[in-house]
């Protein structure tokens, strides 16, 4: 058996240099522009026309704000443009009584580095992914194991997490956190494309304190559209063809009358896939009731998911015995038969009254499930039609109760505009897990974990002057744990296969941590302004860490028992940087620095999690974008990212899976009155170090760039689009894990080459 491909099956799952002074870029000459100073733009938790508002949002109208250069290609009708005219938050014009151009222009915690991506830019990116469109922002990059299809299983990480990246950020709907106490991770793959209004990023540890854990590297919050405020009835269709016989469909649909509003957006996508046992069958869907008056909004979201996905493993390289399946095999199967199946539904509901002139409470809740099956069956040995001898299937189902109420109360303090946000957030998650041989066998091992948070949280954000904007929050979370392994040594297969290990020593515990931020915005005029942060946050061990906690096996792979206890990890922050709007001009630019302590990470050879020495991240990250004219657009960005073990025996080592560099840029041009419109995005990476290589030993994954085209257009109802993605066909993967083993021996997880993509639709 592959030691290097077991370890993969037990996980499946510089600094100033790039930080842009502004000397060249004629401050002092673009002051003639600037505009008098505003006061802080009060902030509300929703908007009159928007149940499914974030917590924290500035109460300007956004369709004040200058539209987009180029709309989207078919909107659908009666959804509101939203602002921005590129891929990062400066690049969105101030709207009125907000501020000058040089100050914050979205709804991102003060003194936090952000990015907002607009409808209109989904769908006019020539990337067929979400991941892909989120890596355009920069420091994010990517990690697929599972072929790329339609991005399903893709990993986004923000500020260097590497293999761990899912738990280390946050990602939310409507501003309700998605992650699961699983480390399965949030599969962007099942959010419809037509159903989101803006994804608002924000880097960095700051908000925890408004959300909780995981939001350590970030917080990713995909706002979705609800229909508000449309026509009587809108639909929209479209249906695409595209390489390895993929076929999709969407479908979405809006309902207006009086105060009732309804939406539908749903999609279904099937694929062979680039490789041998990589086929995808996918459905998903989103539909919101909402009812809004002047002082009383609710809503009622629900959400259902099913996906079918083959695992087809790794391809091996060993230079000593002459094997590079990556030259002779590349879109082959090591694990022909592994597959992992996800069936996932949720619903949520809530309302926003209007307490007082400048005071609401909002209170929601729901409840979220997730079923998974998985069959791993090993490598198939050489010239054989059959699995390994190794083989584990795995049953398990989590179900997440959620309730989450708080307070928002505007007003002013000694003649300075404040507000605040407080709440309460609980949750409850129940784990099970049925571990063993095969499918329909007697489990070996069931995993039944249980878990319970509740925090309280206090945020305020007070405009100091009318230049300057101060922010500070705390957040104080208390989550119970109670772990139970159910071990049965006479289940099939226990002793014919290396499948099993002793039972795992029970766990009981209660720990109580808290999050910390304070930021500070200042506008020195209408062009520059400058911001700063310093946070804390902390992680809590997932469910499948904790079972994979301890060591398995000794060093001679005599089993041992687990004990689901690890520690939980924390960060702290501190971040500075500026942003700048000149006429067609703008652009952000920050610097971070990121210590952690009891990082989690996974032991490959001992086939365990454990903390590691304490960590630390650092960089830079700098976006900007360009209005060439009426109908062309300019954006890039480019980012350093360091991620390093401070003390231990790897101290000053590079942790895995990380890249320094990364960049990306594109253009979008209008050719004829949106009868025809051309987008461009490149997108390009340094090398990084395989997993499993702390030493820094082994080779790297080569670095490597890749090129999507798109054409599109509409007339009338009917729109239309061509895409081209990898135009230069580059060959390469973004993982690969090292043999603990043999030097030079490695997996790599191949993605595909160019690949086309044909989408038409209407509106009705």
């Amino acid at each position: 058996m592959s030691f290097t491909n077991t370890a993969t099956r037990r996980r499946r799952f510089w600094l100033t240099s790039s930080f842009l002074i502004p000397i060249s870029l004629g401050i002092s000459g673009a002051q003639a522009q600037q505009t008098a100073p505003e006061q802080l733009p009060p902030i509300e938790v929703t908007s009159p026309t928007d149940a499914n508002r974030t917590r924290a949002k500035p109460t300007y109208d956004e369709g004040s704000t200058s539209r987009r250069i180029v709309p989207a290609a078919a909107p659908l009708t009666g959804t509101r443009p939203a602002a921005g005219t590129g891929s990062n938050v400066a690049s969105q014009s101030a709207p009125q009584g907000a501020g000058a151009g040089g100050g914050r222009q979205f709804s991102g915690i003060v003194g936090t580095a952000s990015t907002v991506i607009t409808a209109e830019e989904i769908a006019h990116s020539p990337a067929q992914t979400l991941q892909e469109i989120i890596a355009q922002t920069p420091g994010v990059q990517l990690t697929s194991l599972f072929g790329g299809v339609n991005g399903a299983k893709t990993s986004v990480d923000l500020r260097g997490f590497g293999a761990f990246a899912t738990s280390n950020t946050l990602v939310l709907i409507n501003g309700r956190r998605l992650n699961d106490i699983d480390m399965a991770g949030v599969d962007f793959s099942t959010i419809p494309r037509d159903s989101i209004e803006r994804i608002e990023i924000t880097r960095g540890n700051s908000g925890a304190v408004l959300y909780g854990d995981n939001a350590v590297g970030g917080v990713i919050n995909i706002v979705l559209k609800n229909g508000v405020g449309g026509p009587p009835v809108a639909i929209r269709s479209e249906a695409g063809v595209g390489s390895f016989n993929q076929r999709l469909a969407n479908l979405s649909a809006t309902t207006n009358y009086g105060p009732w509003s309804t939406s539908f957006y749903g999609n279904a996508i099937k694929s062979d896939g680039y490789r041998e046992n990589n086929a995808l069958d996918q459905r998903n869907g989103v539909g919101n009731l909402n009812y809004s008056t002047p002082d009383l909004k609710a809503f009622l979201t629900v959400t259902g998911d099913d996906q079918k996905l083959g695992f087809p493993g790794g391809r091996f390289v060993d230079p000593s015995i002459g094997l590079n399946e990556l030259v002779t095999n590349r879109r082959g199967a090591a694990t022909p038969f592994d597959y992992g199946n996800q069936q996932g539904a949720s619903a949520t509901a809530g309302f926003t009254k209007t307490l007082w002139n400048g005071a609401e409470l909002i209170v929601d809740g729901g409840v979220r499930k997730k079923d998974t099956q998985s069959g791993f069956f090993g490598a198939v040995p050489f010239a054989s039609p059959l699995p390994s001898f190794s083989s584990t299937y795995n049953d398990a189902a989590l179900q997440t109760w959620s309730i989450t109420p708080r307070l928002s109360v505007k007003n002013s303090i000694l003649g300075m505009p404040s507000q605040i946000l407080t709440g309460i957030d609980y949750y409850d998650a129940t784990f099970n897990q049925e571990r063993g041989a095969f499918k329909g066998l007697p489990p070996t091992h069931i995993y039944d974990l249980s878990q319970q948070s509740v925090a309280g949280y206090w945020q305020q954000t007070v405009g100091l002057l009318p230049t300057t904007d101060f922010s500070y929050g705390a957040r104080i979370q208390n989550t119970s744990l109670s772990a139970r392994d159910r071990y049965d040594p006479n289940a099939p297969g226990c002793a014919m296969f290396f499948n099993c290990s002793a039972q795992a020593f029970p766990l009981d515990s209660n720990e109580t941590q808290y999050a910390l931020h304070a930021g500070l915005e200042h506008r020195f005029n209408g062009v520059f302004s400058v911001f700063g942060r310093a946070a804390r946050a902390f992680r809590t061990p997932t469910v499948d860490e904790r079972v994979a906690s301890g060591p398995a096996f000794d060093p001679f792979f005599t089993p041992l028992p687990g004990d689901f206890n690890l520690k939980t990890q924390t960060s702290h922050d501190i971040e500075g940087g500026f942003r700048i709007k000149s006429g067609a001009f703008q652009m952000q630019s920050s610097i971070y620095n990121m210590d952690l302590e009891n990082e989690i990470h996974f032991n490959p050879v001992l086939f365990h999690n454990l903390n590691l020495d304490p960590t630390r991240r650092y960089g830079s990250e700098t976006s900007a974008s360009l209005r060439v004219s009426d109908s062309v657009l300019l954006r890039g960005g480019v980012a350093y990212t360091r991620a390093v073990f401070r003390e231990g025996a790897f101290a000053g080592n590079d942790v895995p899976l990380v890249s320094r560099y990364t960049a990306s840029g594109g253009v979008t041009w209008n050719i004829w009155q949106n009868y025809l419109v051309f987008d461009a995005t490149v997108r390009a990476w340094s090398e990084r170090f395989m997993d499993n290589d702390q030493a820094n030993t082994q080779r790297r994954i080569p670095a490597d760039a890749t090129v999507d085209l798109k054409l599109s257009g509409a007339y009338d109802r009917f729109f239309w689009s061509v895409g081209v993605n990898n135009l230069f066909n580059a060959l390469y993967y973004d993982y690969a894990i090292a043999s603990s083993f043999t030097p030079g021996r490695f997996s790599a997880y191949p993605l595909p080459g160019r690949t086309f993509m044909v989408k038409a639709g209407a509106t009705f």
